[in-house]
């Protein structure tokens, strides 16, 4: 039965999960989450992350292929961004419900949402 807050099914939630359960993904994840809205070109990341772009490629499409993360292409850079809806989604997925609706953690009845503006872009 699904919830009025609940907007992931089980099966997207468990590759979501899936997707950033391995040590890469989910520092590949972070440092997007960290970027914000305008992302990060692969390039960047690769040097962040010390690995080849064959491996970041294969980390990112999983990444992409759970909802999690998006990519467009900017001049000749590909930009990759964490989906923050998808994130929250994730987040009130795990959350619903807790403790049985009994108020238990602080806050655990609003589902947490990712306040940051974007970086301003300086020329």
């Amino acid at each position: 039965m699904q919830t009025q807050t609940e907007s992931v099914s089980t099966e997207q939630a468990a590759a979501m999960l899936a997707a950033i359960g391995h040590p890469v993904r989910l520092r590949l994840f972070r440092e997007l989450v960290q970027a914000g809205p305008n992302g990060l070109p692969a390039g960047e990341m690769a040097r962040l992350l010390d690995m080849p772009p064959s491996s970041l490629n294969f980390h990112l499409r999983a990444l992409q292929q759970s909802g999690l993360v998006t990519s467009r292409t900017q001049g000749r850079f590909v930009i990759y961004t964490a989906l923050f809806d998808a994130m929250s989604e994730l987040l009130g997925f795990l959350t619903d419900n807790c403790c049985g609706g009994n108020p238990c953690m602080p806050n655990a009845t609003s589902t947490p949402r990712c306040t940051s503006k974007p970086k301003s872009e300086t020329s």
